[in-house]
Formats: C-alpha cells, structure tokens, sequence
C-alpha cells in the first residue's frame, strides 16, 4: 500500500497524509525484521493446542476399554437374567416302580418280548425281604430292613421271576 493509496478506504473516510506517512515508515521497519522459525512453529503449534477440536464423549476410551466394558455390560445382563428366571423345583424324591396296587399291574423285571414268549409262566405268591425290592423304589428304613412284602410273581418255568406285584406289606 502505497501513501495515498485509497484502495482499503471507505468512500467516507478522509485522507489523512501525515497518518499515512506514519504507516508507510513503520511498514519499512518491519518489512526487515523477520521472527525465527522456531518462535513461528512454536506459535503455531500453541495455536492449535489452544484451538484443538473437541473430542467426541465415545473417544474417552480407547477401543479395547470399550470392549471390554461391552463385555461386563453383557455378563451382568446374563447374570441378571438367570438370577430372574423362573426356577422348577427338582424332587429328588420319585414314585417308587412298585407299590401295592389290589390286583393291578405287574412291574416287569426281564424284557417285555421274553415274557410274552414264556409258554409255562405261572403266578406264584411270595414272602419277598423288603431289602431285594428297594431298587425297585419301595422305601427301606433301618427299621424295616428286615420286613417282608408280600408279592404275586409272575417265575417262568426255569424259576427266574419275569414280573412283580405288590399284594401287602407286613
């Protein structure tokens, strides 16, 4: 810009020659001196320090906190759901396989296919000790260990016993 020049001047604006002058002799000062490039990086990087782009809330962790966070997040979920769930009751405790019926079935001790293939069975009234029926399901105390049951069996004719029905306890 040279004294004079008009060109950043409003069209209000009046011309003043000695401001200009003024301008003119300080532009020539400084069109010499030159600042380091250190001081100008050093600038320019407190620049950017001071007006760095915010960083975003979901850039405060890093990729394997999120996913590890992911993680917790999914195993108190189903840690949560199992606790809540509804449970059945398990009875360890079961209907025995034998109990005294009055004449109704009998329970079957060897295969279904040999008892119906046995020509001679015949149906024997037994004393049978209570211990012999416990894997049946008849319950067995210290008690009544040395009880016996009475008992229909259906014996094949070599004496084997094919099926059992309960008919009293004593």
């Amino acid at each position: 810009m040279k004294p004079g020049d008009t060109h950043f001047r409003d069209t209000n604006d009046q011309a003043d020659d000695g401001l200009d002058a003024a301008f003119a002799a300080l532009r020539g000062e400084l069109a010499g001196i030159d600042a380091p490039r250190c001081v100008e990086k050093e600038l320019l990087q407190a620049f950017q320090r001071h007006c760095a782009p915010r960083r975003r809330w979901y850039h405060a962790l890093s990729l394997p906190q999120w996913g590890t966070a992911g993680a917790l997040c999914s195993l108190t979920a189903v840690v949560l759901l199992l606790a809540q769930a509804p449970h059945e009751t398990v009875s360890v405790r079961s209907q025995p396989l034998v109990a005294i019926d009055r004449g109704g079935a009998f329970v079957a001790l060897d295969s279904l296919e040999r008892i119906e293939a046995e020509p001679d069975a015949r149906l024997v009234e037994a004393e049978v000790p209570r211990t012999t029926l416990a894997p049946l399901g008849v319950p067995v105390s210290p008690d009544n260990a040395a009880d016996t049951v009475r008992a229909e069996m259906l014996v094949a004719a070599d004496g084997q016993p094919l099926a059992v029905r309960l008919s009293s306890i004593n």
